[in-house]
């Protein structure tokens, strides 16, 4: 077994505002933290994972094929694989979450 403490992990700034931190990693799915600053937005990008995510805190916009979904502090999403989307932290206070994603991901293209 394998544990990671979020306190242990420093994270990466990948955009302006937005921080990322790789967690766990196994054969077959990853866990990353992020905290997106106020006004900070993630670029358009894909990628060959599925991704599922929660928000603990914050809302976050995601732009998906030009509709627009807000999560909230509270609530879950999947994004299937190879979707173009977008997020935007449009609100005063920082967004935190973790994201999971399969197959693992390791890299992050715009860093």
């Amino acid at each position: 077994m394998d544990t990671n403490a979020l306190s242990d992990r420093e994270a990466t700034e990948v955009a302006d505002g937005v921080y990322l931190a790789q967690l766990a990693v196994g054969q077959r799915m990853s866990i990353q933290h992020f905290h997106i600053e106020p006004g900070a937005t993630v670029p358009e990008h894909s990628h060959e994972h599925e991704q599922t995510g929660f928000i603990y805190g914050g809302a976050l916009t995601f732009i998906v094929d030009g509709e627009e979904f807000t999560t909230e502090q509270g609530d879950s999403y999947a994004i299937p694989s190879d979707e173009p989307h977008a997020a935007e932290n449009r609100t005063d206070k920082p967004v935190r979450g973790i994201d999971i994603f399969s197959p693992p991901r390791l890299d992050v293209p715009w860093e």
